[in-house]
């Protein structure tokens, strides 16, 4: 019994009924006619494509600059990294990887600019970390039109210059992680073992990285300031390291999403994946200064897990294509709850 109160204690009753929600969902699936090999095949592509944005919170929050609602910015780096890997007609393995290199790049001065601004702002780092993000966004969505971008698949078709809405990847490097090792188990369920290794890889990253004397200051910032302080750590310093390592890994899940969804998704696109993010974390058991990568696995497997199942299944049972509404039902409803839950 006292096991069982640990575990429950540990895990959490929220988490646990979300997961016992995801689970039914699954059970009732087939009665509607919904494939539960198609629906676990989506719950995983899904948390591939996803999970390393989640995990670009980490940082932000292990060093007390608290959520990071400015993602957008790490995610218009990728952006910029994939539209200069297709601008020099990169494909395949060497496309996608500059096109990380790239992002990186961009994400390292961004997220440096931006640390700087949160340096000045502390206390109200959340707050001030959503206008960088919508902000940010905005002004690339001017400069989106007049970058001197000349490949005819990513610019304009009327006059020629100005990125589209949408840019195609599926003659540069479409599923390029997607299909790397991918087993097959049956027609409509197959496991992406090369996007799955590629979330692994960063998330070792950052559990190495946090081993490491820079990331155990970053924690002790976070943790307690005074004492980082009277140690002879640089707050400054550690807070706005993790604001471009976060920044960074963002560009990189950014990237990672792209090749799986096939496009990239221009102007205010990046907007759409703050939330979510924050809130996958939350539903997690992370709080607002304290996240690890085993949060992060939780919330994105129960966030996606439930936005995807819910709409397809309640979709079957009414026989009504109410799809989008659920989905923004579901999603939304779920962003507010784990939003309350961040200083639990």
């Amino acid at each position: 019994m006292a096991e069982v109160k640990g575990f429950v204690k540990n895990i959490g009753w929220p988490r646990i009924i979300i997961a016992i929600f995801l689970l039914s969902l699954f059970i009732v699936a087939p009665i509607f006619g919904v494939r539960v090999d198609t629906s676990i095949h989506d719950v995983i592509v899904r948390f591939g494509m996803n999970a390393i944005m989640v995990l670009s919170m980490i940082p932000m929050i292990q060093s007390g600059c608290g959520l990071n609602f400015g993602i957008p910015v790490g995610l218009v780096a990728g952006m910029l990294g994939a539209v200069i890997s297709i601008e020099f007609n990169l494909t395949g393995l060497s496309g996608i990887l500059v096109a990380m290199v790239i992002g990186v790049a961009f994400a390292a001065l961004f997220g440096f600019l931006y640390g700087l601004l949160l340096n000045r702002v502390k206390g109200d780092e959340m707050i001030i970390a959503t206008y960088v993000g919508f902000s940010f966004v905005f002004f690339m969505n001017m400069m989106w039109l007049v970058l001197p971008f000349k490949n005819p698949a990513s610019v304009q078709g009327f006059k020629g210059e100005g990125l589209r809405v949408t840019i195609s990847v599926e003659d540069y490097w479409f599923n390029i992680f997607n299909n790397f090792l991918k087993i097959d188990i049956t027609k409509y369920l197959s496991i992406p073992v090369g996007m799955i290794l590629v979330f692994a890889i960063m998330a070792l990253f950052v559990w190495a990285f946090f081993k490491t004397k820079t990331g155990t200051a970053i924690t002790a910032v976070g943790s307690n300031p005074d004492y980082a302080r009277a140690s002879g750590i640089s707050i400054d310093k550690m807070r706005t390291i993790s604001v471009m390592l976060s920044t960074m890994i963002a560009a990189v899940g950014m990237i990672v999403y792209e090749q799986s969804f096939g496009f990239i998704q221009m102007y205010n696109a990046p907007s759409a994946f703050a939330f979510p993010s924050v809130a996958a974390i939350l539903l997690g058991g992370a709080s607002v200064n304290k996240a690890s990568i085993t949060n992060v696995i939780i919330g994105t497997i129960l966030f996606q897990g439930i936005l995807t199942m819910t709409p397809s299944v309640i979709n079957s049972a009414i026989n009504i294509d109410v799809s989008e509404i659920i989905r923004i039902v579901v999603s939304n409803g779920m962003i507010v709850y784990a939003l309350t839950r961040k200083g639990k």
